[in-house]
């Protein structure tokens, strides 16, 4: 017996043991989200095994070879301690070295990511709502399973600092999930996706051009739900006006992460971010 980690890429069935280890975390995975994450980068996986067994994981996806987002980081209880999770982590640094990458780590954490040169830029707000329906306004509002992909594509570019077109496909086609698109006089002001999750559902990303108009799509996607559905909301601090509808619906705060990068900030609209697509992949 062996004990040092082999570090590999992961194929496609070893991406289900991330996500298990995530769940097993409290993070709370969407239960479809593999398919997607593995559809943006299928290289961007990577496991720590010893003696064949996966212990380790890590996420070092590449968007156009220019953009990095690591996530995933999770060493399994019983193999902490033991030098295996700064092993991994070396690896995805080492695998990203040419991009400017960002993640969303735990808040105690932050002085840790540092040491390799990740800067903050704001937090994250991770809420949790009990559904309650309510009246919203359906005119234009769309389903965005049946919407045109490249205006949604168009005004997802806005969003995130690289091409993610292929998660893109994936993440709104998703089984147990329901997108809404807000258009009016055939510009799209919005969007928003709601996952079927570990324990009720999470909404992301939400998309808007203003809080009126976020508001609407995601009072759109709740109303697809059962009434006490929990619902998780990921919202940057920094975006004032999704802070306000978080207090608005009386939102509780459950848990927050730090939005870092070892590069120039990113120019996207984090001022119409009412809620971050996911934060293993950004």
């Amino acid at each position: 017996m062996s004990d040092e980690l082999l570090i590999r890429q992961m194929d496609r069935s070893e991406l289900d043991f991330a996500v298990e280890l995530a769940a097993k975390e409290g993070w709370n995975p969407g239960l479809h989200d593999a398919d997607s994450f593995y559809a943006a980068d299928a290289n961007g996986f990577l496991v720590g095994l010893l003696n064949d067994k996966p212990v380790a994981c890590i996420s070092a996806v590449s968007y156009e070879k220019k953009f990095g987002f690591i996530g995933f980081y999770i060493v399994a209880h019983g193999y902490r301690k033991k030098g295996y999770g700064i092993q991994l982590w070396n690896a995805a640094i080492q695998k990203l070295k040419s991009h400017n990458i960002g993640l969303d780590g735990v808040l105690a954490q932050q002085h840790n990511y540092k040491k390799s040169g990740f800067k903050f830029a704001y937090s994250n707000i991770r809420y949790e709502w009990k559904n309650v329906r309510q009246r919203f306004d359906k005119r234009s509002l769309f389903d965005g399973a049946t919407f045109p992909f490249e205006r949604i594509y168009e005004y997802d570019r806005k969003f995130f600092p690289a091409d993610r077109e292929e998660f893109l496909k994936h993440w709104l086609s998703m089984p147990e999930s329901f997108s809404t698109v807000h258009m009016m006089h055939n510009e799209v002001l919005g969007y928003g996706v709601v996952r079927k999750c570990r324990v009720g559902y999470k909404v992301g990303p939400l998309f808007a051009n203003d809080a009126a108009t976020a508001e609407n799509i995601f009072l759109n996607l709740a109303d697809q739900l059962e009434e006490k559905t929990p619902i998780f909301l990921d919202v940057p601090e920094v975006n004032l006006k999704a802070m306000e509808l978080a207090k608005k619906f009386g939102m509780k705060n459950v848990f927050g992460s730090a939005r870092m990068y070892t590069g120039e900030f990113p120019d996207i609209s984090v001022d119409r971010t009412y809620g971050v697509t996911t934060f293993e992949l950004g």
